[in-house]
């Protein structure tokens, strides 16, 4: 039965040429594995008649290094072609992900299981495939090259093929719901397991050490059950043919034995007849391989899940020579029917108690995120930075110039602009020291982000909490600074401090994702209400 990824497989398998070369090096593989055992057998026949030929070796050694090479080529493309497919799986699903924005309908560690796992094993595809078709192609030309040889051999090896295929369907069947509940319940163990790393000094601190691994190995009983059914009916099918192919072996070296009484066939052709038993049995022996095939399958639908998730609605911002507008916007639990209007080069304060929707409106104001419903007027040259940037790059450097192509000079004069280029300056290697080697403070970080933002040099700079953790007087350094660096521009503040919304030309009041009113820091301080907004109702 059709599973959604199986069209990706298909696209997967049809874009690279790859495999084409892969079936057909399997394919002159394949032939000297079938002709291998005949060519033995008149070895051993000429061996036993005491004579010589030295086509008969020659031929046999051909054949050998015909298979042995064939398999060492394969064994090169299959890696080429899994590693490029894998990449290109891995590229789409990226992109795809970075398209759905914040916030994503997929966890953070549900994405990377899907990223790193799912694309690794949908990327095999093409060689799995390809080794399923030899193998059923060798098993038939086996059954062939037996009819060759004596038409009762093969009349005996069919009698088993109703049986090898009931175990291949019965194995198929049972394998592949356990399959996708086992990849599914992995994904959910990365989630929970991101989420409790990310937030390890948060867990430590508050004492629930022991109460957070149980929430994260919580699932882990359905893994157990998923992966024990997949065991159970791997190890059922694996006894049932173990069975099967010397019962088909018996049966044929019987039958040859026969033959050979009756003067039909030679002692070299019972050899043969062997080979071509296992051989044909070689299918039930891919019992694995069927495995395989059904983890592929599972891992095919959730990276079409992501595939064919549609991206939200997010036009494109209108240029505004700075001005930002918002028409009757909503976000679903996050703002309702939000009418706003940003004059250009103001400074502009967003403040509110938690939950009030700060941060999904800053994320609105530049297109970072899509909304419900409304319209959203504003530039297409935003820069961001945020309260825990996530700092990207080789060094503390590029991590500035991160996405440009800046130079050292705007690196430096960006850092200075944020008031971090005294801390980087001393770092082990300055500006060229590895992130991992940076020891930032939670402040120290956020002027990185902001330096970040600010090389860009947008039209509107976007600042969520970015200055949270700056004392008062850094924050007011790195606010005279960006006035200096970014004059004329639209900025847009998310904060908490009184003090900083008293500095802003506009201040936005949010209250339960509605705006409440707007107006300067102090014409709205006398509604006892927003001045709770500071003071925690105190």
């Amino acid at each position: 039965m059709a599973k959604p990824g199986d069209a990706l497989l298909f696209s997967v398998v049809r874009r690279d040429h790859r495999p084409w070369l892969l079936m057909l090096n399997a394919a002159v593989a394949t032939t000297g594995g079938l002709l291998l055992p005949a060519a033995l057998a008149s070895a051993v026949d000429m061996a036993l008649s005491g004579t010589f030929v030295l086509f008969t070796v020659v031929w046999l050694l051909l054949l050998a290094a015909t298979e042995i090479i064939g398999d060492a080529i394969g064994i090169v493309l299959a890696a080429s072609t899994t590693s490029r497919a894998t990449a290109w799986l891995r590229r789409e699903l990226s992109r795809k992900l970075l398209a759905l924005g914040h916030p994503s309908p997929f966890a953070a560690g549900d994405a990377v299981s899907r990223v790193t796992g799912d694309c690794g094993n949908a990327g095999g595809i093409a060689v799995t495939l390809i080794t399923l078709l030899v193998t059923a192609v060798s098993s038939a030309g086996a059954v062939v090259a037996l009819a060759l040889l004596d038409w009762r051999l093969a009349a005996v090896f069919v009698v088993s093929v109703p049986l090898a295929g009931l175990l291949i369907r019965t194995h198929m069947r049972m394998t592949a719901d356990d399959v996708l509940t086992y990849q599914e319940v992995s994904g959910e163990v990365s989630a929970r397991l991101l989420d409790s790393v990310s937030g390890l000094r948060t867990i430590a601190s508050a004492g629930i050490a022991g109460r957070e691994t149980n929430r994260v190995l919580e699932p882990l009983p359905r893994l157990a059950a998923a992966g024990a059914g997949m065991w159970r009916t791997q190890a059922r099918m694996m006894w049932r043919a173990g069975l099967l192919l010397p019962a088909v072996e018996v049966a044929v070296l019987t039958a040859a034995g026969f033959g050979v009484m009756q003067g039909r066939l030679s002692t070299g052709d019972v050899l043969a007849a062997l080979g071509y038993a296992a051989l044909g049995m070689g299918i039930v022996g891919q019992m694995t391989q069927l495995t395989v095939l059904e983890r592929t399958r599972a891992s095919a639908a959730r990276i079409a899940e992501v595939l064919d998730t549609p991206v939200p609605r997010r036009p494109a911002p209108k240029p505004s020579n700075g001005v930002i507008e918002l028409r009757n916007v909503s976000v679903d639990g996050a703002l309702h029917d939000v009418s706003l209007l940003i004059p250009a080069g103001t400074f502009t304060a967003v403040v509110g108690a938690s939950g009030a929707g700060k941060s999904t409106l800053a994320a609105v104001l530049g297109g970072l995120s899509s909304v419900d419903s409304g319209e959203v007027a504003g530039h297409d040259s935003v820069g961001y930075a945020f309260e825990r940037p996530a700092l990207l790059g080789t060094t503390i450097g590029r991590s500035i110039g991160y996405g440009t192509d800046a130079d050292e000079v705007r690196v430096r004069e960006a850092a200075v602009a944020a008031q971090v280029h005294d801390v980087l300056v001393r770092l082990p290697h300055g500006y060229d020291t590895p992130l991992a080697d940076a020891p930032l403070s939670g402040g120290e970080a956020q002027r990185v982000g902001l330096a970040r933002a600010i090389i860009r040099d947008p039209e509107v700079l976007v600042l969520d909490d970015a200055t949270a953790s700056l004392d008062t007087v850094t924050e007011a350094k790195v606010d005279e600074a960006l006035t200096t660096t970014l004059p004329g521009r639209t900025r847009v503040v998310v904060t908490h401090r009184p003090a900083t919304a008293a500095r802003a030309d506009l201040v936005v009041w949010l209250e339960g994702g509605r705006v409440r009113g707007t107006g300067t820091h102090r014409e709205l301080w006398d509604d006892e209400d927003y001045r709770a907004v500071f003071t925690g109702g105190q």
